[in-house]
């Protein structure tokens, strides 16, 4: 048996529109939304009376996708810390190529993007920063210069 491929990643937020919203400025499509239950979603991420939204979002070259998650029942749970530094155990953060990475930090800023360090230069072949999006998610942007 050999792997297909890498289908999407799976991020549990706050408020899915919000999220939506962030990751449509980001450039990603709303590939669909679709409510969430019944005895398959018990049996398929453990949990009892599983009542949830989607939006699966892709990248505009098709292959990338991200798929948010809402919980309505059970309630989403979590520290409240948004704030947990890029070397907390766990997903660490999901990266995306883009064209300009000034232009993508001042649209999302508005959507309530914040940078976390620094735009960095890595020699003369990228600009590279982290940002902390909707419920906390780190995202990574890389500008191809060289």
């Amino acid at each position: 048996m050999t792997l297909q491929r890498m289908d999407n990643v799976g991020i549990v937020v706050e408020d899915l529109d919000a999220a939506v919203a962030f990751f449509a400025e980001l450039g990603m499509e709303v590939e669909g939304r679709a409510q969430i239950e019944g005895l398959f979603a018990d049996q398929a991420v453990g949990l009892d009376g599983v009542r949830s939204e989607i939006a699966m979002m892709r990248t505009p070259d098709g292959h990338g996708k991200l798929e948010l998650a809402q919980y309505q029942n059970p309630t989403a749970i979590g520290d409240g810390a948004h704030n947990s530094p890029p070397n907390t155990l766990g997903l660490h953060r999901v990266m995306f190529a883009v064209d300009d990475i000034h232009d993508t930090i001042a649209r999302l800023r508005p959507l309530g993007a914040e940078l976390i360090g620094e735009v960095a230069r890595y020699e003369d072949i990228y600009l590279l920063c982290y940002l902390r999006g909707p419920s906390g998610i780190i995202l990574a942007l890389a500008e191809q210069i060289g």
